[in-house]
């Protein structure tokens, strides 16, 4: 089944990254391939379900590879696609300009 899309690009993009922690499962896997465990432990307060939720949109949208190790226990590995790695300009401006917002309010 094909995905419609808005017409509006802005609304395009929210779309895809308009949760919150989609935001910052982008910003830990900017640095490169992370396994589960290590997302959650850097993200914080996301629980299991939110972020295995999170990461199988992610997964569907193109903005994430999965890779399942045949080991045991398994072993589960994300990497950021091509498209995940476009938004990297997008997760850079809001660092500036939530550094630029900190500043005005000290």
């Amino acid at each position: 089944m094909e995905k419609i899309l808005p017409a509006c690009p802005v609304e395009t993009t929210l779309m895809l990254i308009s949760d919150r922690w989609k935001v910052l499962i982008i910003r830990d896997l900017l640095d490169g391939t992370k396994r589960f465990g290590e997302l959650k432990k850097s993200i914080g307060s996301i629980s299991q379900k939110v972020l295995t939720s999170n990461l199988r949109e992610m997964e569907a949208d193109g903005l994430v590879n999965r890779k399942v190790y045949a080991e045991v226990p398994p072993r589960v590995e994300y990497t950021l696609t091509d498209t995940g790695y476009s938004l990297k300009p997008i997760l850079d401006a809001m660092v500036e300009w939530g550094m630029e917002y900190k500043k005005k309010l000290n």
